[in-house]
């Protein structure tokens, strides 16, 4: 069987119907139609269900800080750990500072942030998981509030004898961090803002004025409140790292690493390169020194500004800080923007847990194997107990934990 050409009367040949013929290796089988036919019934793209998924590449707000090879279980646990509690540290506070210390459930979903949940859920979903903290109950007008138990109250006044009696470490605290700071000035909406980083009770802009030999209070040239220094005291410009240094020589060496860069051809051996390194690394620089008359990127610089965050770690309850504690001081300590990478280079000191948008940096020798803090300050003490109250049901008390 032939194929013909379809010829129009008076017209060129529009349509060709595979000839086959012109090539005589062809098959008819393998015939190309070429025609002004649609051909979209035909399959042209792969079917969804058969393309192969793209792995979806990590975000710094997901990607973790550490490879799988280098986690430290005991200090990720504590990062996770803050996270399932943040409804409860976030609410304690706020409700500390509210009249009666109560609020209206209807105002808790505006205050997602204050409160410490996430945005669309509803505040009675955390408030029922602490039923040792927090109770709700209807008002006179008729709305459902929120506040502390009964049992929470007593806790809250164990907690502010707490800070009272550790007043004067608190105020040595931040005589240490004014003179850590560039011009001996820290603006008070800082200190206030971290003041559970370090134990400072919320009353501390009014305690302030008890020692004017300490402090002042000076206004800026934008308006805002600055505490300033008044009396440096060189007892306390002695770092925590020069206390150690007085005791275990060798460790401090051993603290830091600043690689000397040289070329590969030296040749040398193992025990050249540490005493070589070792030159490089001391002395180091007191975080109590002056440090904007260091060259930005020189490496006395770097050095201090490794000795003021060591240093900052040392002032903290816990011995360990968010990148959101750090960024707060980033101006007063003559930070850089490449902080993250310079605590990384020294993991003999410092632990980034979470994620690289969110990562918080721990003091290594401030915690033993197990992950717990080697010294306990009272502060550190009464959380622990009120997080192992804040797990325990409202039958629980008094077979499992006792009530004091």
């Amino acid at each position: 069987m032939a194929w013909r050409l379809l010829l129009c009367k008076d017209a060129q040949p529009t349509t060709l119907i595979s000839p086959f013929f012109q090539n005589p290796n062809s098959s008819p089988f393998s015939l190309v139609l070429t025609s002004q036919f649609s051909t979209s019934f035909l399959i042209t793209k792969t079917p969804k269900k058969y393309k192969k998924k793209r792995k979806k590449s990590e975000s710094p707000r997901t990607k973790p800080v550490q490879h799988a090879s280098t986690r430290n279980p005991c200090f990720e646990f504590i990062v996770e750990r803050d996270a399932c509690f943040r409804f409860l540290t976030k609410s304690k506070q706020f409700l500390s500072q509210q009249p009666e210390h109560v609020l209206r459930l209807d105002d808790a979903g505006k205050l997602y942030r204050e409160l410490g949940f996430p945005r669309g859920r509803k505040a009675t979903r955390f408030v029922h998981r602490h039923p040792l903290i927090f109770q709700t109950y209807r008002h006179t007008d008729n709305k459902m509030w929120f506040g502390f138990t009964g049992f929470m109250e007593d806790l809250l006044e164990e907690e502010k004898s707490i800070m009272d009696s550790m007043e004067s470490d608190r105020i040595n605290k931040v005589r240490k961090l004014l003179m850590m700071s560039k011009n001996n000035q820290i603006p008070l909406s800082k200190i206030h803002h971290c003041r559970l980083l370090f134990g400072i009770p919320d009353d501390f802009r009014d305690r302030v004025v008890k020692y004017p030999d300490y402090f002042r209070i000076v206004v800026a040239d934008d308006g805002k409140r600055m505490l300033e220094l008044v009396d440096w005291d060189p007892k306390l410009a002695i770092s925590e790292l020069e206390k150690e240094f007085m005791v275990d020589e060798d460790k401090v060496k051993n603290t830091f690493k600043f690689p000397v860069k040289h070329a590969k051809d030296l040749d040398l051996d193992e025990e050249d390169t540490r005493k070589m390194n070792l030159l490089n690394t001391l002395p180091l620089v007191s975080p109590y020194s002056d440090g904007k008359r260091l060259e930005l990127w020189s490496l006395e610089a770097e050095k201090y500004r490794i000795g003021v965050l060591h240093e900052f770690l040392s002032l903290t309850l816990e011995k360990r800080a968010s990148i959101h504690h750090i960024v707060e001081f980033k101006e007063e300590f003559c930070l850089t923007r490449h902080t993250y990478d310079m605590l990384k280079r020294q993991p003999r000191t410092f632990y980034l847990a979470g994620t690289e948008m969110n990562w918080v940096v721990f003091l290594k020798d401030a915690y033993d194997e197990s992950g717990s803090l080697v010294n306990k300050d009272p502060q550190v003490l009464f959380n622990e107990k009120l997080y192992k109250y804040a797990q325990t049901k409202d039958g629980e008390l008094d077979s499992s934990l006792g009530r004091n």
